[in-house]
């Protein structure tokens, strides 16, 4: 408590030779803290991206110079508030960026730059937007299919909506070697999980619907391809918007999470058949992901 009531000046001078660690706690602004703490994340770029848009929602209600020590529940609650009346986010949003900045309040206690966390008792909500899941049937892709310019692109399609493979990352990964026609398998790579241990790779089947594309594919790929996408790996396509284009073409209206909501279709329909360890294996989520962010009740 001593130690607290000095001024900057003096605590620096103890702090250098290790007697006020962590004393003064309330004099780190919030800008200076997300600074710190934006470059410390050792997380995916698009987790990273996520976190970089909570910061900026804490320093456009708080301001840059604010003292963490004087941002109180009152003023969380406040925060809370104001992401869903003045910015208007989806309350799953919300409830993302509200857990996103406990995390991120739990660094500055660690760090001993904030005696507690005020974000404790704010209320999270559901992450999940039921309004945004869709159920796309197969007669629907089939419609898109016969839309689409090459093989390569059903075959874009067929890998989220058949094989369950996230996009672009496990599509642009994917190597002919990685298809074996005889055992009927796909290898995959996760780009998203390969962090975990024994999540870098996990093996689909090679369902009928998916080796009818592949095949094609196959036959019209150039000598030598390596890679089972090769036309389309420029990073600056915007997939999203050709898919888009695609599904009107079809005389179809395109849906929400376009390339998530195919994925999650197909382990809703795998989840009938199979057992749900086997389908998550498969799919590369676990049971309570697939139970929270991708089963959907079907007609």
């Amino acid at each position: 408590q001593w130690l607290a009531s000095l001024d900057e000046r003096f605590l620096s001078r103890l702090r250098t030779v290790g007697l006020a660690n962590g004393v003064g706690v309330t004099r780190t602004t919030l800008g200076g803290f997300l600074d710190r703490a934006m470059r410390m994340l050792n997380v995916k770029l698009s987790t990273a991206t996520f976190y970089g848009h909570t910061a900026r929602n804490l320093l456009d209600y708080f301001t840059a110079g604010r003292l963490l020590g004087d941002i109180t529940e009152a003023d969380t609650d406040g925060w809370r508030s104001w992401l869903t009346d003045n910015q208007g986010l989806s309350h799953a949003t919300v409830a993302r960026r509200v857990v996103a900045t406990r995390t991120l309040w739990r660094m500055a206690v660690r760090w001993k730059l904030a005696a507690r966390n005020p974000f404790d008792g704010v209320r999270g909500g559901s992450q999940q937007n039921e309004s945004r899941k869709r159920f796309i049937p197969a007669d629907t892709i089939n419609r898109i299919l016969d839309a689409c310019p090459d093989a390569e692109w059903r075959l874009l399609i067929g890998l989220s909506r058949w094989g369950g493979l996230r996009c672009p990352s496990e599509h642009l990964a994917l190597k002919w070697q990685d298809v074996d026609w005889d055992r009927g398998t796909l290898r995959v790579r996760s780009v998203k999980t390969e962090h975990r241990d024994g999540h870098a790779v996990r093996v689909v089947p090679l369902f009928p619907e998916l080796r009818r594309l592949l095949l094609i594919a196959f036959e019209n790929a150039p000598d030598g391809a390596e890679h089972v996408i090769s036309r389309y790996r420029d990073a600056t396509v915007n997939l999203r918007t050709q898919f888009e284009r695609l599904i009107r073409r079809a005389g179809c209206e395109p849906w929400p999470r376009l390339w998530q909501n195919l994925r999650a279709s197909r382990e809703t329909e795998l989840m009938r058949s199979y057992d749900l360890a086997t389908v998550c294996k498969w799919i590369g989520n676990s049971p309570e992901v697939a139970a929270k962010h991708y089963a959907m009740s079907t007609d």
